[in-house]
């Protein structure tokens, strides 16, 4: 059977084992959950940054609601990219490995897809994730690693996000096509395909190619496939305005890498017609789609008119992001925090003396952690400013350094000192120019102001830093923010935000309680001036003359957005009004696609 127009190809040898590791999952899984990258251990290196710490965080959470999930995903044996810096700050690039062996289980049963005319064989590895009550969900990671595959086929899994146009939608192809091939060969009956990003999207068309309409019925220029099944199966959620967040393809790349998989010509009705546009795809076969902040969904349905987008806003694993001498201090407030956080609403009534020893332990750490990374001695009496995410122009990294007069003027009446952390991408030079223009910085604001970049920014760097700031920075150019989950991360620990208003803080910010909005302006010059006069004037002057004024806003930090930005909100919320729903349309009122 030729293997492009079967579902599955799976090899013999080894299936009884195979069966007995995936077996007990067969009966209570309905809902598949794909992504490009999950954060699963500190040590698999399969997740460059916000989308697949997210998507780490919202399995940890559906094991712990006990949903009916298996998680997909590629293998990335080779990682993102492991950073260091010369002495000129430049970014350096290497491989950053790991061992698949130590961690997951290799499945026997493979599948296959035609890519170039070649047959690419996918064997899925199995990771076992644990909820904290005990319950078990199935995590598949891809691999093309094969001996049976032609050695450029076998890279296709290793680099996550490397390579050109070419490379990614070949991961693409193994991961939405490839990846539905694996469920169905394994025996998994899903329901609900839930795409965490527009990378999955060609799952779409895998399903679309089940169901044909009689040739008579379609008319010239017309859809040959009934994409209402497709539809009432598929979720998905859109993470980020930002152009380059939308893959798409030319028309002739998607024609040579699947030739006879399914006419362009069709494929052009939903993807757009002047390229393969993954996003508007994943729009156009989707009953449920959503944003990930209230602010995003409003975005996404002005860049993309005619689709109704829901917002589902973001939420964090609590578990892993609360610092332990915090977590002391919620198990002190709520025996059942873990599953229902939303009982954090209670944190307000916690001494303040025992939210301040619990914040200097969290400090500790994370000076300890500087040091150990970078040989710079953190002052332990100055607050700590944290600014961490990827280095990329809109995030605009380099805001609080704008006037560096004035920024000298306020260090010397209110001294501070400021962490900084992120990864460019290889391919970003704009990023990896920013990159470089900190550490120039660092230089020039030295001795008066400590300016830290730490390297190789991790999920375990991420979790002392965000439990060790005094105030997490955010300034990104609005309305490009669609949410910031490391700013949940930080008030979860008491770390007051200090932020743009966009993303979540839109609705995270009651400003001068839980934190500080620094509006939403565009121009650098002006966003730069609000920013200093609120550092001179109210954050700073804060934390030196009122600490009972600073706790009590870290403590309403914890109280109101711990106990709503959290995965187990999010998740029961796609539980309830995602997969639960019957779904039709994601499009506004029409049969047919919009133009």
């Amino acid at each position: 059977m030729n293997p492009d127009t079967r579902d599955a190809a799976v090899t013999a040898t080894g299936l009884p084992s195979t069966m007995a590791a995936i077996g007990p999952f067969l009966p209570r899984t309905h809902i598949a959950y794909f992504s490009m990258e999950i954060a699963l251990e500190p040590p698999m290196h399969t997740y460059a940054g916000g989308l697949g710490v997210l998507a780490g965080d919202t399995a940890r959470a559906a094991a712990d609601l006990e949903l009916p999930m298996v998680f997909v995903t590629l293998m990335s044996r080779e990682g993102y990219l492991r950073q260091a810096f010369d002495a000129q700050g430049n970014q350096l690039e290497s491989a950053d490995p790991w061992a698949p062996e130590t961690f997951v289980h290799p499945l026997r049963a493979k599948v296959a897809v035609l890519v170039e005319c070649r047959e690419v064989w996918v064997r899925p590895w199995l990771y076992r994730l644990q909820g904290r009550l005990g319950h078990v969900l199935p995590v598949l990671l891809l691999d093309t690693d094969l001996p049976e595959n032609d050695p450029q086929d076998r890279g296709i899994t290793g680099v996550l996000y490397g390579g050109d146009a070419t490379y990614r939608l070949r991961q693409e192809i193994v991961l939405g096509i490839a990846g539905m091939r694996v469920l169905h060969a394994l025996g998994f009956e899903i329901a609900t395909y839930h795409l965490n990003e527009g990378h999955a999207a060609l799952l779409g068309l895998e399903l679309l190619r089940r169901y044909p309409l009689p040739p008579d019925t379609v008319g010239a220029g017309e859809l040959a496939f009934d994409a209402g099944p497709v539809r009432r199966s598929c979720v998905f959620t859109t993470h980020t305005p930002v152009e380059a967040g939308h893959d798409r393809f030319p028309y002739a790349l998607y024609e040579r890498l699947l030739p006879g998989y399914l006419d362009s010509g069709q494929v052009r009705l939903l993807a757009g017609p002047q390229a393969l546009n993954l996003t508007q795809l994943a729009l156009n076969l989707a009953g449920f789609v959503n944003g990930v902040a209230v602010r995003h969904a409003e975005v996404t349905e002005r860049l993309f008119p005619g689709y109704d987008v829901r917002a589902v806003t973001n939420g964090v694993y609590l578990p892993d992001w609360v610092h332990p001498a915090f977590a002391a201090l919620f198990n002190r407030c709520s025996d059942c925090w873990v599953h229902d956080p939303e009982t954090l609403a209670r944190f307000d009534q916690v001494p303040d003396a025992d939210v301040w020893q619990a914040h200097e332990r969290a400090r500790a750490d994370l000076i300890a952690h500087v040091a150990g990374h970078t040989g710079v001695a953190l002052d332990a009496q100055l607050p700590i400013l944290g600014f961490a995410r990827r280095m990329t122009a809109y995030k605009r990294p380099t805001l609080l350094f704008t006037d560096t007069s004035r920024l000298r003027a306020i260090h010397a009446k209110s001294p501070f000192q400021v962490v900084i952390a992120g990864k460019a991408h290889p391919r970003d030079e704009a990023g990896k120019a920013l990159v470089r223009q900190l550490h120039a910085l660092a230089r020039e604001l030295a001795p008066q102001i400590r300016l830290v970049f730490l390297p190789d920014y991790d999920l375990a760097a991420a979790r002392v830093l965000v439990a060790g700031c005094d105030v997490w920075l955010n300034t990104p150019l609005p309305p490009m923010e669609a949410s910031g989950t490391s700013g949940m991360k930080a008030a979860a620990n008491g770390v007051l935000n200090l932020s743009v208003r966009d993303g979540w803080w839109v609705e995270g910010c009651i400003d001068g309680v839980t934190g500080w909005s620094l509006g939403e302006e565009h121009d650098d010059a002006t966003a730069s001036r609000k920013l200093y006069d609120c550092l001179e004037q109210v954050v700073l002057p804060l934390y030196q003359r009122n600490r009972a004024g600073w706790i009590g806003m870290m403590k309403q930090s914890v109280a109101k957005l711990a106990s709503y930005f959290n995965a187990h909100r999010m998740m029961r919320r796609y539980a309830s009004e995602a997969y639960l729903q019957r779904r039709g349309s994601a499009v506004r009122g029409a049969t047919h696609p919009p133009a």
